[in-house]
């Protein structure tokens, strides 16, 4: 049972990779800046996870959300911050920067849940780590640059900001932390109401691609990343995201005709096979023998 629950948890977290990829093409098709859309986006988001607690939990969402206690708040904090720092960062540095910055989330991720998880990431994992982070780097291409000082940092910070959160729901995972996400949101729109406060105009088409981007993509996501910590390690978790990095030019490439450079493509390549491996490994593991008692 436990063997299909985790197979099911890598399931969802590639389904997810995959959907979220999508993310670049809409930074791409909107006509507003990085907090506009944080805050939209957020919106968004909020609406379908209070819609997820209350469709789960009926009249005891209220009483879910107070329950998530100090861990959800830390875990939320954490994840507003990713958020807010990840589009800074895009918008004020290189993507390849960027790009190089956050391949190293697994790694991070993988160094906390072995500190204060005890949570030792085996042959396999690692190996995957690897290739996958190699891959990150033949996307870059042209290479890391020194570029915007600021944009490097905000890249930096949303590669510890997520490594926390993860290690924060994995750790908690007997907790329903879908109210963290919840959380998140708040503090993204309070942050971007007090920043730009009478400058959140925005289009009605702009609008309707933050509805998308938020109330479904976003919003799949983060379910299926609560659901899935629950039954694979914090490094997994994390590595299955580097999917995001290699399917994103992919979309920009077909839907807008933003050509991706020979490397970005073999770089995404690795990163697929890498995470592909890793999947089918834990296919045929089902159907190996098992030893005698």
């Amino acid at each position: 049972m436990n063997r299909d629950m985790r197979r099911l948890a890598i399931l969802l977290m590639i389904t997810s990779s995959v959907v979220i990829s999508f993310s670049g093409l809409i930074v791409r098709m909107l006509d507003v800046g990085p907090l506009v859309m944080n805050f939209y986006r957020a919106a968004f988001l909020m609406g379908a996870v209070v819609t997820l607690l209350f469709v789960r939990y009926r009249a005891a969402a209220v009483v879910r959300v107070i329950g998530v206690g100090w861990p959800g708040v830390a875990a939320g904090v954490m994840l507003a911050g990713a958020a807010m720092t990840f589009l800074q960062s895009l918008t004020h540095t290189t993507v390849a920067n960027t790009l190089f910055v956050l391949g190293a989330i697994p790694f991070v991720t993988a160094a906390l849940a072995w500190i204060f998880l005890r949570e030792q990431p085996n042959r396999a994992t690692l190996v995957t780590m690897m290739v996958a982070f190699v891959g990150i780097i033949v996307m870059m291409g042209e290479g890391f640059t020194i570029g915007s000082a600021y944009g490097n940092l905000m890249a930096l910070l949303t590669t510890v900001c997520f490594s926390i959160y993860a290690v924060l729901v994995r750790h908690n995972r007997q907790i329903d932390m879908l109210p963290a996400i919840l959380i998140s949101t708040l503090i993204i729109m309070i942050v971007v109401a007090l920043t730009r406060y009478g400058a959140l105009e925005i289009s009605r088409s702009d609008l309707l691609l933050c509805m998308l981007w938020g109330g479904v993509m976003s919003g799949f996501t983060s379910a299926c990343f609560i659901v899935a910590s629950r039954y694979i390690v914090a490094a997994e978790l994390t590595i299955f995201m580097l999917l995001e990095f290699a399917l994103g030019p992919i979309w920009v490439w077909l839907f807008v005709n933003e050509v991706p450079s020979r490397w970005t493509l073999v770089g995404g390549a690795l990163v697929i096979l890498a995470v592909l491996g890793r999947s089918l490994s834990e296919v045929r593991s089902r159907y190996a023998p098992r030893p005698r008692a």
